[in-house]
């Protein structure tokens, strides 16, 4: 176990998710699930810094599967003129 600070990546120096936290070591490509979290939440979500939404993954029971797909840059700039 370590301790880290969870943060968001909108640049903001407000945007952390959770400070000390004790996770398993990590390493790059890992994953890091975090439920209800005001603007992270899909509900909330918005495209502030030309961030995309990231996909959205119901697991039940075992098992996954992409319900939302991954935004991409593409999808934010296309009905810019």
């Amino acid at each position: 176990m370590e301790k880290v600070t969870i943060a968001g990546k909108c640049c903001e120096s407000g945007d952390l998710i959770q400070e000390d936290a004790m996770i398993q070591e990590a390493a790059p490509g890992d994953t890091l699930a975090v439920f209800s979290t005001g603007a992270y939440n899909y509900s909330m979500s918005s495209n502030y810094n030309r961030i995309p939404k990231p996909p959205i993954v119901m697991v039940k029971a075992g098992s996954s599967r992409v319900i939302v797909k991954r935004e991409t840059y593409d999808d934010l700039i296309k009905n810019d003129v």
